[in-house]
């Protein structure tokens, strides 16, 4: 047992830095044939471990390994099985119970000491219970020297068990074999000698013990008082004990409490800080509950101190606070406070507001009505402004955001009354503000009439056919004779009187409409939408739906009467959609740039009068179309290619700086197709003078006309006209004259060709 106890010590222990301290033999209670070693070891470092190893040996050749451990303190129970017989078999109870039988009763004794000892010198507290097992073998065991008895501690044993002689022991052996060299061969003689010897050394030390008696005694008695003496200190030792292992659960006792006092202080110190800030986040001042409860709200200082209660009351009701605070009586009861100020408040700010917006509404329309609109002068087309309205409103901004977020009903139902009151404000002064521009475009028409009835006999045609009161074809390219240009002329000045009577409008009008949405923004407390680059220009302003909506309900008929005028304008003259076109554009860029809801209003606007301006210019082609000339006399010069001249020239100077000029260039392409199809329809129905000379005398002017206007966008049509000219030219000097023009004198085609213009 001595070399498997020093083969596992060196080649499975020493390894890990441990000590083997015990081994027993042992197999499996059901598998007697599977045969291995229990081993306890403890680490040679401090704190010292000590753990239980099964350790089997390999099949192949003389190696050890651990195959399992289990440390020794998860050991709770050992079952020697039955302390008065003497068996091998025994169970280790650790996470659960394992039946062992020793390869003999003594191993089995010796490792149970083993255990018993490691426990009490490592783990005395977590001793476990050993049952089944007499005192005596726990103390005993480790006594007995058997060779299969376990050493409870051996030390690291190194290098071989042969111990060689020491050089006295050698000088002694040599020394005796020498004294008795006779009696080497007789081994009888030998042992008497060594035996005489012995008895001799026994009666010498017998006689020296017996010479000594004194000093034994003495030696006895000292070793008497020197047990006395130990056990003496044993006891104080035992006392020293007990009052340091009182101490020790005294301290305890006192460590306890201290952790139990520091938790409990730091407990009460959060305590005390959670309800000091649940006390500021839901306290209300008194001057705030006051002001809720009888605030001026008719001045403005009482409006401001008003609203300082208001935010301040919001912000205690939406304070963050912990789920389980909010069943605290104490918050409860501030909670149905705070509900009972917010409940008054409201109505009492509702009812004041209901009143406000009510007496003012009524006071601008007094105040309004007694400035009565004529249609004077342009300068009197005014539109009034809400400036005073809103001075008187804008101190209830903040009173009416917190009503906007603490109670939403009372906030839309105010809302919807101040849209209903100042909408019929605005409602009436933008139907006396249309009236009375209507009035005015009426008075320039009969003024126009007037003026017209009184133009000589040999235009009254004419007069009468554009005194109508509809003249959708309005048009400087529809007559032939001389009477249109003068009508023109006076057409001229009434056009740009409407100009600038539409312009009036859209001035007044525009910032009428803005300052209301500014202030309905600010005093609604609507909040702004978030950009987004495929937003619309009003959108990425800032205005959200709710804002659009309000002006809709302010302005509900501003759109479609607008849109009126514009009709009723453009029917009156069709001309007035040029300038139409022109202004709304104008004003709807500007209206963008800014984000005002109501560029939406002037787009709608844009889209009549494109369709308007559309309208008037296929009229004109019409009229090109269904152009008559007279068969009694020559044909000249076509009076829609002669007033083509100055219907570009006005139209230039309407488009004039404008982005719109694109939309003009399109029909002026259209136009200047139609005069030509139309100058070879003419030339071919007039009988009098040969189609050639007409259409190169026309194709000539137009391509003069278009020399002179200089557009881009004509360059086409201009060389078209050149190359028209040239050839009606040619087909005329081939047809009448018989020979080309270019032969003949010069001095005589110049006369010729005079004579033949006249």
């Amino acid at each position: 047992m001595a070399a498997i106890r020093h083969t596992l010590q060196k080649n499975v222990f020493l390894p890990s830095d441990e000590r083997l301290v015990g081994v027993v033999h042992v197999t499996k209670a059901a598998k007697k044939k599977k045969q291995s070693f229990l081993c306890a070891a403890v680490t040679n470092e401090k704190p010292v471990t000590v753990t239980v190893y099964k350790v089997k040996k390999s099949d192949k050749g003389d190696v050890y390994k651990k195959q399992r451990a289990w440390p020794l303190r998860d050991l709770k129970k050992v079952d020697g099985k039955d302390s008065d017989k003497e068996i091998a078999e025994f169970d280790l109870y650790f996470e659960k119970v394992h039946k062992w039988m020793a390869s003999s009763v003594q191993e089995k004794h010796s490792f149970i000491s083993c255990l018993y000892k490691l426990f009490t010198r490592y783990l005395p507290r977590l001793q476990p219970n050993f049952i089944n097992i007499s005192q005596e073998h726990l103390i005993d065991a480790s006594l007995q020297t058997d060779t299969a008895s376990v050493v409870p501690i051996i030390d690291s044993i190194e290098g071989n068990e042969y111990q060689a002689l020491s050089s006295k022991e050698e000088t002694d052996l040599e020394q005796l074999m020498n004294q008795c060299n006779s009696s080497i061969s007789n081994a009888e003689l030998f042992v008497e000698e060594l035996a005489k010897d012995l008895s001799v050394l026994d009666g010498a030390n017998l006689h020296s013990l017996l010479a000594s008696e004194q000093q034994v005694s003495d030696i006895m008695d000292l070793l008497e008082r020197g047990i006395a003496e130990a056990e003496n200190i044993e006891t104080r030792l035992d006392k020293y004990d007990m009052l340091l292992q009182g101490v020790k659960d005294y301290m305890e006792t006192v460590t306890e409490k201290d952790t139990l006092i520091t938790v409990q202080t730091t407990n009460r110190t959060k305590l005390m800080q959670c309800l000091d800030s649940m006390i500021q986040k839901c306290d209300l001042a008194h001057q705030h509950q006051k002001s809720l409860l009888d605030g001026d709200l008719s001045t403005a200082n009482g409006v401001r101190e008003c609203a300082e209660a208001a935010i301040a009351l919001n912000k205690s009701m939406t304070v963050d606070l912990d789920t389980s605070l909010y069943k605290m009586t104490a918050v409860q009861d501030q909670m149905k406070l705070f509900d009972k100020l917010k409940a008054t408040f409201s109505k009492r700010l509702s009812h004041h507001l209901n009143n406000l917006f009510i007496h003012l509404s009524n006071a601008h329309e007094a105040s309004s009505s007694s400035h009565t609109l004529t249609a004077a002068s342009v300068e009197s087309l005014t539109l009034p402004r809400h400036s005073t309205m809103h001075k008187e409103l804008r101190m209830y901004s903040d009173l009416m955001g917190w009503l906007r977020t603490a109670v939403p009903t009372s906030y839309t139902q105010l809302m919807k009354l101040y849209s209903q009151s100042v909408g019929k404000v605005c409602e009436r002064e933008l139907r006396q503000f249309f009236d009375v521009a209507r009035m005015m475009l009426n008075s320039k028409m009969a003024e126009k009439k007037l003026s017209v009835a009184g133009l000589p006999s040999v235009i009254s045609q004419a007069a009468a056919q554009g005194l109508s009161s509809v003249r959708s074809s309005s048009s400087l390219l529809s007559t032939a004779d001389s009477s249109d240009l003068r009508s023109s002329t006076l057409d001229l000045t009434e056009r740009s009187k409407f100009d600038t009577i539409l312009e009036k409008m859209l001035s007044e009008i525009e910032p009428v409409y803005f300052e209301e949405e500014k202030f309905c923004v600010q005093f609604f407390g609507f909040k702004q939408a978030e950009e987004s680059q495929d937003m619309s220009p009003v959108k990425r302003a800032g205005l959200t739906d709710e804002t659009r909506m309000l002006m809709l309900e302010l302005f509900p008929h501003l759109e479609e009467d607008l849109q009126k005028f514009l009709d009723v304008s453009a029917s009156v003259d069709g001309f007035f959609s040029l300038y139409m076109l022109v202004r709304v554009n104008q004003h709807l860029v500007s209206t963008q740039e800014t984000g005002s809801s109501f560029g939406k209003v002037l787009a709608a606007c844009q889209l009549q009068t494109k369709r308007n301006f559309d309208k008037f210019m296929k009229a004109q082609i019409r009229n090109i179309e269904e152009t008559k000339v007279s068969k009694k006399s020559r044909c000249g010069i076509i009076s829609f290619v002669d007033n083509f001249a100055s219907f570009a020239e006005q139209t230039e100077n309407i488009f004039k700086d404008s982005n719109r000029h694109s939309d003009l260039e399109k029909w002026y392409v259209q136009l200047t197709h139609t005069i030509f199809d139309n100058i070879v329809r003419v030339a071919h129905e007039h009988g009098k003078t040969p189609p050639e000379v007409v259409m190169f005398e026309n194709f000539h002017h137009m391509a003069s006309i278009l020399s002179q206007l200089k557009l881009p966008c004509l360059e086409a049509e201009k060389r078209e006209a050149r190359q028209k000219n040239q050839d009606n030219q040619a087909a005329y000097v081939t047809i009448y004259l018989g020979r080309p023009l270019e032969k003949l004198n010069v001095k005589n085609n110049h006369d010729y060709y005079s004579c033949f213009l006249q």
